[in-house]
């Protein structure tokens, strides 16, 4: 009676969404909003798909991206093409090639978050089953760096950045639970055992800054130095963690504070604009069916024990349901000053990433074939 009552209660929802036609417009304060619906350049991510953060290297050139069948891959502007760079595991057989790379990434790797160490040069790189790793500036095999075992291991290795003044990186962990090939778990169970974390390369110390956190995700360091910013997908908000010269004792809860909520949708990566302010991924678009979800939390909780790939359903339901987009969030405030999404035939299933370099936008998606670029 039970699972016949969730069937139901699921199938539901599913109706919400399928006709869910609104057409809002995100708010936030008194924002102002400056709505592009772009004619992007797509450029294809030849035999992988995903191509989720963006990054250029001290020399400019790039960016680089990593990509679902665990390679990390170099754009050359002149020739318009990929080439390969580095890989997170030495043994690739069955890695690349036409297939569902989910399926093989635990074993392949999958980069995520990526940054450059600008007096070095060197790659470090986030990769979720693999860990924190680097690799230098000619590329190749990247090596791991948290060798030493953790008291608690690295489930899920997401987001990334480098302080370029100290050398400390900063890092999350989505989850102690749930690996990435199983994220929507994360969602669907109110999972809270995500961390904030960093790496002294000078003392080789490894130091969780934030626990307890609901899929933490993209970090970005702020300008001047003095805080983080932190993305908590399940809550769709975005937290300001304080640096200062303690913050190396092991847990600091009491450090943050909420930089923007109620965002109108699930955010994913961080990065800072030239122009100011932030750039935010949102995955997707709020629909009726997600608010419905976070309001019934018990029920994604009992949905995880049917016997459904939810992984699959969230899949199809990205493919013809999802809408990812982008804002912008001002420097102090953490306002919307600009919203970045395409419509009609130009939507995207979702947005992991916005880079916006020397005028133009790379547009990133964990779930395409390739990677946008639109001229602002």
């Amino acid at each position: 009676m039970m699972k016949l009552f969730l069937v139901v209660a699921i199938s539901v929802a599913l109706c919400l969404t399928l006709t869910d036609f609104s057409d809002e417009r995100p708010k936030h304060g008194e924002s102002t909003l400056t709505v592009h619906f772009p004619e992007f350049r797509l450029i294809p991510t030849t035999g992988a798909s995903g191509p989720e953060s963006f990054v250029f290297d001290i020399s400019g050139e790039g960016p680089y991206t990593g990509l679902s069948d665990g390679r990390i891959v170099k754009w050359i502007a002149n020739d318009s093409r990929w080439i390969d760079f580095a890989v997170t595991i030495s043994t690739r057989e069955g890695c690349e090639g036409p297939h569902e790379h989910q399926r093989t990434e635990h074993v392949c790797g999958r980069p995520l978050g990526l940054a450059f160490e600008k007096s070095t040069g060197d790659l470090y790189i986030a990769d979720a089953y693999m860990g924190l790793l680097k690799v230098g500036p000619e590329g190749g095999l990247a090596n791991q760096i948290l060798t030493r075992q953790l008291d608690e291991p690295l489930r899920f290795t997401n987001g990334l950045d480098i302080d370029p003044r100290t050398g400390v990186v900063y890092f999350t962990d989505s989850s102690s639970v749930y690996q990435r090939r199983n994220y929507i778990g994360v969602m669907m169970s109110g999972d809270k055992t995500g961390r904030l974390m960093k790496y002294d390369q000078t003392t080789k110390q490894v130091t969780t800054l934030l626990s307890n956190l609901a899929f933490p995700n993209g970090v970005v360091l702020s300008q001047n130095g003095d805080h983080l910013l932190v993305a908590e997908t399940a809550k769709c908000r975005i937290l300001r963690y304080w640096l200062n010269d303690t913050s190396s004792s092991t847990s600091r809860d009491d450090s943050y504070e909420i930089f923007a909520e109620r965002l109108p949708g699930f955010p994913d990566n961080i990065k800072r604009s030239p122009r100011g302010g932030y750039w935010i991924g949102l995955n997707t678009k709020h629909t009726k069916l997600t608010k419905f979800a976070m309001s019934n939390a018990w029920l994604g909780r009992a949905a995880l024990g049917l016997s459904v790939d939810w992984m699959k359903v969230h899949s199809y339901w990205a493919r013809y349901k999802g809408n990812g987009m982008a804002v912008r969030l001002s420097e102090d405030s953490g306002a919307i000053s600009e919203v970045f999404e395409g419509r009609n035939g130009n939507k995207w299933m979702s947005i992991s990433e916005v880079e916006e370099r020397d005028g133009t936008l790379w547009v990133g998606s964990v779930n395409t074939p390739f990677a946008g670029m639109y001229k602002i």
